[in-house]
């Protein structure tokens, strides 16, 4: 016994004193995830807003443990302490909520389909949650319930006690759905049409469940009718149960796949686990998990940190969601959730624009290119199957939030180097966006275009909601269309038109308040203006911050504040004002402003991403020391490896992308330019591992929590004053070497030259 003890002191020192824990040394990266990071929310306060998803990356199906009823956005909280099912899901968010779900559950001594009365209680203590397992014990049932998945298909490992009465129920939800329970087959099969919109009148998810036992006993459900002996039912909510005897420890296998063309490519899909055992699929996709988190290796840091980077890179890597199949020549096809057809090629979804083209596209350009080829050719389908490039798809056209984001998605990834797709379709649908609004789904296009086209901005009166910010983003779309119109050497009209119109924001800018502000169709100003009125001409916050969605220009933005003293006081000035609000344009206070609230940092809202790059403008106006000094407070305060982990809602990969780049050291400031905005690394060494066989290693010794600042930067050997580093230099593979300080270094960085790209200093 001593000997023992002696020995695991021994490695705890070494572990303690050397300060490195390297993914691949002591354990795995897909170790450091927790997938219950941000599952602490409600609908009042997001922590995050996420459930665990056991998945594998950007995988077709993910699968959850299910503690809330059927259509609750919220279907796994980590404070509820009973499940009633394990469920298929494709929810990006609960605000968007869910479709193509059903859920299995098993049980002993009772059939009872009703969600709340078959419910078990369960704990965290007895629950095992990883990005390509889960395991829960029911404790009123005394069953552990394992699953692991693939991209289509799952596994599921029963462990029931001794029983002459142990069930499995298939919940196929209500809003219409089918069952059908095949004996001779082992199987149970069905559809569920549960959905919250964006899908064609046909559609359904056909699933398949076999089972390596015996049926002894069966039933169906139908809208609460229980049918025992009938082996199908088609109504608004139907349900199977099989039952058999089992002895105690007995393990039940359930094979599970699902496919949104036909029953005959669900069971195409059920051969992703063909002839695999449950554990060789739950190795699989822990290897699946290791490749994918280790493109990007850290050292250094302390545990928390390296579980946050971890668990945010997996979050990273979800979305948006492959929607595309296999048939049986081996041929890439997908049903289209925009025309119903089943038709060739790639397809992705379960992604908003607004969120992601921030810092999740850029991330994916950088470490994971050949998985944005195929969302950008998911999206020349998108186009030709709606007529639209999507903004919010899922998994058709959706509804909500504004902009044409798309257009930096699709811009971002050519100029970063992208090929193998049409582009010249992609750009006749950025082209139709500037001119069109869908017939059906006013999200998707632009609202407002005829008043933003003549007038340079869609304007506050004309009953058009969150108007200034259209007219932003609107800009910052229209300059990537210039950046890509250039590309493609289109004609100097045309180059010249999208230029021009990138100048609209200016069209808002108000000298007196130094902020943007909504402007009449006549040319005067909104009023009564409040600055911190959120909503309203603004989405989800208020003009501090969407004052900063000039991405392409902040040198024109500099300009119109009067220089570089007088726009770094206006960003200090975002952290020194209370977090006071007014929420009279919503009737009440939305979560988001309460999460600006109660974190104590000002006006700085984190938790929703219009202002998640405005720290990093101090880069333009020659105090980059103070973007240092506030992304190390955001990363060290506002993150967490914990249930209420995020500050806000997480949003598809967004806000996790934000951390994962932050911690390099670097951001996408504006996407669609070459540049990467310089702030702080996080770990002591990052390595990120690049498609093309290169490598970017980031040195950054002896950093730790007191040394935020950047005293120094060799790029390659040699000393870098640049705030920024670029893409294409970065492709070649790099060394970034920082030497990090306590004290701010307040003469590196500051001459214009060293500021970052500015379409005013383009031509200059």
């Amino acid at each position: 016994m001593k000997k023992i003890i002696f020995v695991f002191t021994i490695v705890l020192f070494t572990i303690v004193s050397t300060g490195k824990l390297k993914a691949g040394s002591f354990s795995d990266p897909v170790d450091y995830v927790n997938i219950l990071m941000g599952t602490q929310s409600e609908f009042a306060l997001s922590n995050g807003n996420t459930y665990p998803a056991v998945a594998r990356p950007w995988g077709m199906n993910f699968w959850t443990p299910q503690t809330r009823k059927i259509g609750d956005g919220w279907q796994y909280v980590y404070t509820d302490n009973k499940l009633n099912g394990f469920k298929q899901t494709h929810q990006p968010s609960p605000w968007m909520n869910d479709y193509g779900q059903f859920s299995i559950f098993p049980m002993v001594d009772k059939v009872e389909f009703d969600q709340e009365k078959r419910a078990s209680w369960y704990s965290h203590k007895a629950e095992i949650a990883k990005p390509y397992y889960y395991s829960a014990y029911l404790a009123d049932y005394d069953i552990t319930t394992e699953v692991t998945p693939t991209e289509r298909a799952a596994i599921f490992r029963f462990t029931f006690p001794e029983s002459d009465s142990a069930f499995v129920l298939v919940d196929a939800f209500n809003r219409g759905s089918s069952v059908e329970i095949i004996p001779s087959k082992n199987a149970i099969i069905g559809y569920t049409t549960r959905n919250s919109g964006g899908v064609p009148h046909n559609f359904k998810n056909y699933f398949v469940v076999v089972f390596d036992k015996p049926f002894e006993y069966t039933l169906t459900v139908s809208d609460s009718i229980l049918q025992q002996g009938v082996n199908k039912a088609e109504a608004a909510h139907t349900g199977a149960f099989i039952g058999f005897s089992t002895g105690r420890g007995e393990k039940v296998i359930a094979k599970v796949a699902s496919s949104f063309i036909s029953y005959d490519q669900a069971w195409l899909n059920l051969k992703e686990v063909d002839g695999k055992d449950f554990d060789t699929v739950k190795q699989e996709g822990r290897d699946s998990w290791n490749d994918v988190l280790g493109r990007i290796e850290i050292e250094g840091g302390n545990l928390d940190q390296q579980r946050t980077f971890y668990s945010t890179l997996y979050r990273s890597t979800l979305f948006p969601r492959k929607f595309y199949e296999i048939d049986a020549k081996g041929n890439v096809v997908h049903y289209s959730p925009y025309n119903g057809e089943v038709l060739p090629g790639f397809m992705y979804t379960d992604t908003g624009f607004w969120d992601t083209f921030r810092a999740l596209f850029p991330l994916l350009n950088l470490v994971y290119p050949s998985v944005n080829q195929e969302i950008q050719e998911g999206l020349v389908n998108t186009y030709k199957e709606s007529g639209f490039l999507p903004e919010w798809a899922s998994p058709g056209h959706r509804g909500i939030m504004i902009g044409n984001n798309s257009a930096s998605v699709v811009a971002d990834a050519y100029l970063k180097g992208l090929r193998g797709y049409d582009i010249e379709t992609l750009y006749e649908g950025m082209i139709h966006g500037t001119e069109n609004v869908h017939p059906r789904v006013s999200s998707t296009g632009r609202r407002g275009h005829e008043y933003y086209n003549t007038l340079g901005y869609v304007p506050y009166d004309v009953k058009i909601n969150e108007n200034a910010a259209r007219t932003l983003e609107y800009a910052y779309a229209d300059w990537t269309i210039y950046r890509l119109a250039k590309e493609l050497k289109r004609p100097q009209s045309e180059i010249d038109l999208y230029a021009k119109r990138s100048q609209n924001y200016r069209n808002l800018y108000s000298p007196e308040h130094k902020l943007m502000r909504g402007k009449n169709k006549d040319g005067s100003f909104q009023s009564p203006f409040s600055p911190t009125k959120w909503g309203d001409a603004f989405t989800e916050g208020n003009s501090w911050h969407y004052t900063w969605s000039v991405f392409h220009d902040v040198q024109g933005l500099i300009d119109l504040m009067g220089g570089n003293k007088e726009f770094v006081k206006m960003l200090d000035s975002v952290f020194i004002m209370p977090p006071i609000f007014d929420d009279s344009y919503y009737r009440g206070v939305i979560h988001e402003i309460r999460e600006m609230q109660i974190m104590n940092m000002g006006q700085y809202a984190h938790g929703n991403q219009p202002i998640q790059h405005m720290i990093y403008l101090y880069n333009y106006a020659a105090e980059p020391w103070k973007a240092q000094y506030w992304l190390r407070e955001v990363m060290d305060k506002l993150y967490a490896p914990t249930p209420d982990g995020y500050c806000g809602d997480e949003d598809n990969g967004q806000t996790s992308a934000w951390y994962v780049f932050s911690s390099m050291g670097f951001y996408p400031v504006c996407p669609g330019s070459d540049e990467y905005v310089i702030g702080s690394p996080l770990f002591e060494k990052m390595t990120i591992n690049l498609e093309n066989g290169k490598k970017v290693v980031i040195n950054a010794p002896g950093n730790k929590h007191e040394t935020r600042f950047v005293k120094n930067i060799k790029l390659d050997g040699k000393d870098y004053s640049k705030n920024y580093f670029n893409h294409s230099y970065l492709m070649n593979g790099a060394t970034i070497d920082f030497t990090m300080s306590e004290e701010p270094n307040k003469t590196r960085g500051i001459e214009k030259s060293d500021a970052p790209y500015s379409f005013s200093n383009e031509n200059k």
